[in-house]
């Protein structure tokens, strides 16, 4: 069986301006926003051949990108195999 060595990704959808939401991340927490508009945290000692990253998006409330789940989040995670 797979085991999960990390956290792929995180994205969930925001009531708001997903924008402003993303900016206000940036300002207070210090997310270096890349040009998709989420960011990008590199894992510094991972082995894999890809070296291992980890994305954080914010998407508008109205977006379907997560369909065919209602879900407001996703969480992906990265495993072993």
């Amino acid at each position: 069986m797979a085991r999960v060595t990390g956290i792929g990704g995180v994205f969930f959808k925001s009531s708001s301006d997903a924008k402003a939401l993303a900016e206000w991340y940036r300002r207070h927490l210090g997310f270096d926003l890349a040009d998709f508009g989420g960011a990008i945290f590199n894992w510094s000692e991972d082995t894999a051949s890809d070296g291992g990253l980890t994305v954080w998006h914010v998407a508008a409330d109205d977006s379907d990108w997560f369909r065919p789940s209602d879900a407001r989040f996703m969480i992906n995670y990265r495993v072993d195999d």
